[in-house]
């Protein structure tokens, strides 16, 4: 347990490094003060020690013992020749100004303020190492955080460890890959929608330059067509913005039957509409905006009969708490490199020509509704030839 909230928050190593930085100072203060305790108390300790007396002329004429007591100096008991005994004491020497009785000031073999200063550098190089390793990566973070608000939008920062340092260097990577998707899509889907503006733009104007004072049926209907296709993909390229901007109010969530839903587009593509069995209306009924639900399913029965060989159905079911609508077709189908791809704005599969309509916009547009429904759509091989687009909602 202890372990765990090591290695997961900052605090808790931080803490532990000045709990250790404080426990090594009271172990070493503790031991400068047992040892200057211990010299003292050798010091002081009364210790006996022989005497002689001697008379004027160098001659011994008695011995005795010297005993030092605390608080009041030196004592002799000496006995002499003639079987006497006398006792002999010496007052203590005057102590400095604010000494205690009987106790003179210690002294450690380099004295106290250089025994504290040592104790010092040692709880700081001890301590250095932990909150250096913590600190290198806050700084690392910080010049990425400053790298990337400089205008670098690739800078990542490592996600090394399990702590609040390691989830903010995550979430900062996953934010920054955000942004930078947004930015790169709305590069290019302003490139992009430059060149498909042109297209339709420019056959327009060639289409009126060409057309004389008496336009044919075939003129005025290219040019409509290509006012449509014009019409369209600015509707489409609104769209994908207003999908884009998650703050943006896309209409009133309802509730919404798939199965009336897909019927009634079924019956305008002319495309068939099967229900799996056992599939009850319940499984079928999810929350959304009715207009952008059949928006999707729309895009992907016009994607089929563009490309699926006039053969389009449309399945309904459910799994795992999910509701499933999957537009089959029975054209070449999509490779298995590409079934991520077909769903980026723009893109078309190699081959594909601007006369067969659309504008690659088609897919992405599903993408984003089913995303902005909490759902997904993908891509599969369908068995006996061609693709099956699914797109999977929650009940």
């Amino acid at each position: 347990m202890l372990l765990n909230l090591y290695r997961r928050h900052l605090y808790v190593r931080i803490w532990l490094a000045v709990v250790a930085g404080v426990f090594i100072l009271t172990l070493m203060a503790n031991w400068i003060v047992r040892e200057a305790a211990e010299s003292e108390r050798e010091r002081l300790a009364p210790v006996p020690r022989d005497v002689v007396v001697l008379d004027d002329k160098d001659r011994p004429i008695g011995s005795g013992k010297a005993l030092r007591v605390p608080g009041q100096g030196l004592e002799f008991d000496v006995t002499l020749g003639d079987g006497r005994s006398i006792t002999l004491q010496v007052a203590p020497r005057d102590r400095p100004p604010g000494g205690s009785p009987g106790m003179a000031p210690w002294r450690t073999p380099f004295g106290l303020g250089w025994m504290v200063a040592l104790v010092g550098v040692a709880v700081a190089l001890g301590v250095y190492p932990i909150v250096r390793r913590i600190t290198k990566r806050l700084e690392a973070l910080q010049r990425g955080v400053q790298r990337w608000g400089e205008g670098d939008l690739s800078v990542r920062v490592a996600e090394d460890g399990q702590d609040e340092v390691a989830d903010l260097s995550g979430r900062f990577n996953a934010a920054a890959a955000r942004i930078e998707q947004l930015v790169r899509s709305h590069k290019s889907l302003l490139a992009n929608a430059s060149h498909e503006l042109r297209s339709p733009l420019t056959r327009i104007r060639m289409g009126l330059e060409l057309m004389g004072e008496r336009p044919s049926a075939g003129a005025r209907d290219e040019i409509s067509r290509n006012i449509g296709e014009l019409d369209q993909l600015i509707d489409e390229i609104l769209l994908a913005s207003r999908l884009d901007a998650k703050e943006a109010d896309m209409g009133t969530v309802e509730t919404v039957d798939l199965t009336g839903l897909a019927a009634e587009e079924c019956a305008r593509a002319d495309a068939e509409l099967e229900v799996a069995e056992n599939t009850d209306s319940d499984a079928l009924t999810v929350r959304g905006v009715p207009r952008l639900l059949r928006r999707a399913i729309r895009n992907l029965l016009e994607n089929a009969r563009r490309y699926g060989a006039g053969q389009t159905s449309v399945e309904l079911g459910s799994r795992a708490g999910l509701a499933e609508i999957r537009v089959n077709d029975r054209g070449p189908g999509v490779p298995a490199a590409l079934r991520e791809r077909i769903f980026e704005p723009f893109y078309r599969l190699p081959g594909a020509s601007e006369r067969n309509g659309g504008v690659g916009l088609g897919l992405a547009l599903v993408k984003s509704i089913a995303e902005r429904h909490g759902g997904s759509v993908r891509c599969q091989d369908r068995p006996g030839g061609g693709a099956s687009f699914v797109i999977t909602l929650p009940r």
